[in-house]
């Protein structure tokens, strides 16, 4: 029974541990004391959950999104719930392509993660600020920031899980 995710592998499960850690470890860099007059720190936890999600599908079940999101906007700030629907319909979509697509390339990949970062990103501003707050052009910044970022977090996703054939 597959409730908590893979229970057949043991190697599944310490990818999974992997997955799980790098994510709440990524979701708490936002409390480093960083000091800018621009808000241009990355989701780091997003950028964690999407590079693994992408990267490797089956390491996480598609409900691992709600209290990965939760843990995010425990200690980022966001209203919570906030990043628990947002990751949770990253994780449906991501799902849903999944089933669609045979194979996909890294393009590809890139592609559905600066969706998702800039969908979340935005969707992140509308929760936290009123409509009439300039905030625009350095949310467009973080975005930004956040997609060119994404190939790292991949290949951070790469080093932990190691190689396909273990």
């Amino acid at each position: 029974m597959k409730l908590l995710g893979p229970d057949d592998d043991r190697s599944e499960r310490i990818l999974t541990r992997k997955a799980v850690g790098s994510i709440l470890a990524g979701s708490l860099v936002t409390l480093l004391p960083v000091v800018a007059t621009v808000p241009f720190l990355p989701p780091f936890g997003l950028l964690m959950f999407l590079g693994w999600r992408l990267l490797r599908p089956g390491a996480l079940p598609v409900w691992a999104a709600a209290p990965l999101g939760l843990f995010d906007d425990l200690v980022s700030g966001q209203p919570l719930g906030s990043a628990v629907l947002m990751w949770q319909l990253c994780s449906l979509m991501l799902d849903l392509v999944d089933t669609r697509l045979v194979t996909r390339d890294f393009w590809q990949d890139w592609l559905l993660a600066g969706g998702s970062i800039a969908v979340c990103l935005i969707a992140g501003r509308a929760f936290a600020t009123s409509l009439s707050a300039h905030v625009d052009t350095a949310l467009l910044f973080q975005i930004v920031v956040s997609v060119a970022l994404f190939p790292a977090a991949t290949r951070l996703c790469t080093a932990l899980g190691g190689s396909e054939d273990e």
